[in-house]
């Protein structure tokens, strides 16, 4: 796997690239695929998320637990799909909640939010692979250190972000944000299984918008082009 990033994070994130546990995870990756396991998403898509948004210019942060595991489905960024694939549940319901708090309905039935990524919102999955119909399949194998010098390098290296914490797992990593420098917005998980117990009514779009204009910001157009 050549590791294919946009120029700004290589920089930020060199030093993990050269770690043991980082070219164990490569190693790792390339034994699947040599015996013939599918992982998503497709190896270009890896780091997806990195390209459409760079170190400075991201501006937001959602954190997604790891990468769909249907066909077709992922495409580097979390919760998003490519056009042409019908949004997955989570992501329904994270469209309901921008319909609710600002009055915005999406467009059309797409689930790819690349037109978010291309303002500065970095969509990263905690794990940026996963085997085929095997959910949490690459949750151990070293993503999880990887991304969370991801989350550090951004609460360190830049000010004025707003990190969306949705569920548990994600607010876990809310001890790694610098709450004086960023703003942290929690709520549960957009999950049919969790969005009425505290993600429907979060109004975290328009927060981080308001954030964001407070710091002599652009608001982010939550639209689905």
């Amino acid at each position: 796997m050549d590791v294919r990033i946009e120029e700004g994070w290589k920089s930020v994130l060199k030093d993990e690239f050269a770690k043991p546990y980082f070219r164990d995870m490569v190693d790792f990756l390339r034994t699947e695929r040599k015996a013939g396991k599918v992982i998503y998403p497709p190896g270009g898509q890896i780091f997806r998320a990195f390209d459409l948004t760079p170190f400075e210019r991201t501006r937001v942060v959602i954190l997604g637990q790891d990468p769909y595991h249907g066909a077709g489905q992922a495409n580097g960024l979390c919760f998003s799909v490519s056009k042409g694939i019908p949004p997955p549940p989570s992501l329904q319901n994270i469209f309901k909640e921008i319909r609710a708090d600002l009055g915005m309905a999406i467009k059309g039935d797409s689930g790819d939010l690349s037109h978010w990524a291309m303002q500065g919102v970095l969509l990263l999955n905690a794990s940026l692979t996963v085997r085929a119909e095997e959910p949490m399949s690459h949750a151990r194998i070293g993503w999880a250190p990887f991304t969370d010098a991801v989350i550090r390098a951004l609460s360190t290296g830049r000010r004025g972000i707003v990190f969306m914490l949705w569920g548990r797992f994600a607010q876990e990593k809310a001890s790694m944000v610098d709450e004086g420098r960023h703003l942290v917005l929690k709520a549960a998980h957009p999950s049919p299984l969790s969005a009425d117990r505290g993600f429907f009514g979060c109004r975290h779009f328009s927060r981080a918008n308001e954030w964001l204009v407070s710091k002599g910001g652009d608001p982010i157009d939550w639209q689905v082009s």
